[in-house]
């Protein structure tokens, strides 16, 4: 099908409606039937651009389309994308439309710190509508994901497994064995003045694989394995892959986003169970250190505290830290616009909602489960 773009006009109000393939191969008949039909818009107070009968688009396409449309805009003309089932084609115009709309940031140095606060509070509002839609598209891109698996990159899933799961556990469990042996050294002086040395194994067990391992886990999870997601997407972003991605046919949601939360959702649950038994050793170690209790004795009292309660408790919110880990990473890598720097500090941000994420939703699960009973 050849290149068309009608034009209809009533009025005030115009539509164009674009049909075949807006390409680079097609560059020349697209240039010309937009410049025919931005003629035919003279005067216009309203117009609709209808993609739903488009082929295909790529970046000599969008940047056509963008044009035409800043240029109306410009004369006060009110303009209004009709997407139809060309989701991406619309989010590529707009895309090349933000790149050439990019400002310098206002200076803030001469704000004060009420001027601060307030303009901050003013940006929760587009932060937390941007966010809720991000995670509601990343939804929606899991049944897509499902029906065409060809559309996300499974090749990746052993790779970033390898990189979050493997070559993390060394940090994850040294974390959690340092923390053992504080909880053990903190039982032994705290239950000591009572004579109660022998409840420190349950005290370890109880607080370290109900909070403290998922926690702790998750955290390092967040630093190390968040921070290179996000500046890796970033730096694709800003290098301009992932628009190469959406001129491909791609949707970077189900190609980049679902294997890397999948890959921290079945990763993080395994570092928390390694980072618990860890953890137990550097307990005992502790507790033997500084008191007379007997390695038979500790174990036996380890193996009686441990129960499926406990066990449940912790392993059952780590899938959800580490998907909240990669969303906001992923996220924050996406949101990334200009250059090295935009990458810093989307890759700051991100560890820092990561971290922060993670210690809310911990404290929620605690909350629920201590609830309910468990």
């Amino acid at each position: 099908m050849g290149v068309a773009v009608r034009s209809d006009r009533e009025g005030e109000r115009a539509s164009i409606v674009l049909t075949g393939p807006f390409d680079l191969a097609h560059a020349t008949a697209v240039a010309e039937g937009v410049e025919s039909a931005e003629a035919c818009l003279g005067g216009c107070r309203s117009v609709d651009v209808d993609l739903s009968q488009l082929d295909s688009i790529d970046g000599a396409g969008a940047v056509l389309l963008a044009r035409l449309l800043d240029r109306l805009d410009a004369d006060k003309c009110r303009t209004r994308i009709v997407e139809g089932h060309n989701t991406n084609a619309a989010r590529l115009i707009a895309l090349y439309r933000e790149r050439r709309g990019d400002r310098p940031a206002p200076q803030r140095s001469a704000m004060g710190s009420l001027d601060r606060i307030g303009a901050s509070a003013a940006e929760l509002p587009g932060k937390a509508y941007g966010t809720l839609d991000f995670i509601g598209r990343c939804a929606a891109a899991l049944p897509k994901a499902t029906a065409k698996p060809d559309s996300v990159d499974w090749g990746s899933l052993p790779r970033l497994m390898q990189e979050i799961g493997a070559q993390a556990l060394l940090v994850t469990s040294a974390a959690n064995l340092l923390v053992g042996v504080i909880v053990g050294f903190l039982g032994v002086s705290q239950l000591g003045r009572f004579g109660a040395v022998s409840y420190v194994p349950e005290l370890v067990v109880v607080a370290h694989f109900r909070e403290l391992g998922p926690l702790v886990t998750a955290i390092v999870v967040a630093g190390r394995s968040g921070a290179g997601l996000a500046s890796e997407i970033a730096t694709m972003n800003v290098s301009e892959e992932i628009d190469a991605l959406r001129s491909m046919g791609f949707d970077p949601l189900r190609w980049l986003v679902v294997p890397r939360c999948l890959a921290l959702a079945a990763v993080v649950p395994l570092l928390t169970w390694v980072g618990d038994a860890v953890a137990l050793i550097g307990g005992m170690g502790a507790t033997l250190f500084i008191t007379q209790m007997t390695a038979r004795a500790y174990v036996q009292a380890t193996m009686y505290a441990i129960t499926p309660a406990h066990l449940v408790a912790g392993l059952v919110k780590s899938p959800f830290l580490g998907f909240a880990i990669g969303l906001i990473a992923c996220c924050q890598g996406l949101l990334a616009r200009g250059g090295a720097a935009a990458v810093g500090a989307r890759t700051t941000t991100a560890v820092v909602l990561a971290i922060f994420s993670v210690i809310v939703i911990s404290a929620v699960f605690t909350f629920f489960l201590v609830l309910i009973g468990v």
